[in-house]
């Protein structure tokens, strides 16, 4: 009966570290769990991109929290809010395809899913994106991650 026990403990002990853990929610059920990201998800289903969320990926999200969207002036976020084309360019600016986790990110450029660079820097822990911080990272879903910032990012013209 001992000789049990410890076989089960091995083998709880092997598949925990040596097997990665397997993230239920996709992308869109993870950033609305988080409970910070309602302006995000509200623009991500006016612009028609939940479905990219919930099933495409992997990707990796820069998304901006509720007090970032705070930041914008009124008229251009109701300027935005009516511009589905508009409104997805600026969405898609934010996301990257691949998984990648805060300490994986390497200074330099990548392409966005909108089609424009951003530039991603990392200096002692602090990591921004186009000089942006990263105010929270590595929010796990099934199908990406997602890293919260405390601004908008706007693509360029």
């Amino acid at each position: 009966m001992s000789k049990k026990i410890i076989l089960f403990f091995i083998v709880n002990f092997i598949f925990a570290f040596h097997f990665p853990a397997a993230y239920t929610e996709n992308l869109f059920v993870t950033a609305n769990q988080a409970g910070s990201f309602k302006v995000f998800l509200g623009a991500i289903k006016t612009a028609g991109l939940s479905q990219k969320l919930a099933d495409g990926g992997p990707y990796t999200i820069f998304a901006p929290d509720d007090h970032a969207f705070s930041r914008l002036p009124e008229a251009e976020w109701a300027a935005l809010a009516k511009d589905k084309l508009r409104l997805a360019r600026l969405l898609n600016y934010h996301i990257i395809k691949g998984r990648v986790k805060i300490t994986e990110i390497k200074p330099g450029n990548v392409a966005s899913l909108e089609g424009d660079l951003l530039k991603l820097k990392s200096d002692n822990g602090l990591v921004t994106i186009n000089g942006i911080r990263v105010t929270q990272s590595d929010l796990f879903a099934d199908n990406g991650i997602i890293h919260v910032i405390d601004n908008v990012l706007i693509p360029p013209d």
